[in-house]
């Protein structure tokens, strides 16, 4: 699955401001709820309650916050960059600088994972990282991101 199949480019955030992980997590469900005209608070308590089973820190300074949300009818996602970063319990305890949110409808099971995955390979690449830290505009995000999906392209 490319990213491009699932992320909000529009709604990028190249230097997000959150002092923490609990406002992190409030801002960027705001800023999806506002897209996709659902209620703020079930998007960030479906983020919460998939934090409760464990930190989505993935590490390397990446936070894959991600739930299922009812009334959502397609797979969502969007990408921020921290002002600063935040302690966000990561699994490597790095502080955070870099979100990827993935919102899904409750029975996408076998895409959500394919979001998930094509984050994931995003995330695992180093320098594709640097790049994502050195995009200070939306559109300098949505580049490096295109530049990712290209390769994979069919």
């Amino acid at each position: 699955m490319q990213l491009a199949t699932f992320l909000d480019f529009d709604a990028s955030r190249p230097a997000l401001v959150a002092p923490n992980k609990r406002a992190l997590l409030h801002a960027i469900g705001q800023i999806a709820a506002q897209r996709l005209q659902l209620d703020v608070a079930d998007l960030v308590g479906a983020l919460n309650e998939r934090e409760k089973l464990g930190s989505t820190g993935f590490g390397n300074g990446v936070a894959i916050p991600h739930g299922k949300v009812e009334g959502l009818r397609r797979i969502y996602g969007l990408v921020a960059h921290l002002a600063e970063p935040v302690d966000y319990k990561a699994i490597d305890g790095t502080p955070v600088d870099l979100v990827f949110l993935l919102l899904s409808p409750p029975d996408a099971g076998a895409d959500h994972l394919k979001a998930l995955a094509a984050i994931s390979r995003v995330v695992r690449h180093a320098p594709t990282l640097e790049k994502l830290r050195g995009a200070h505009t939306p559109d300098a995000l949505t580049a490096v991101l295109m530049g990712v999906d290209e390769p994979h392209a069919a």
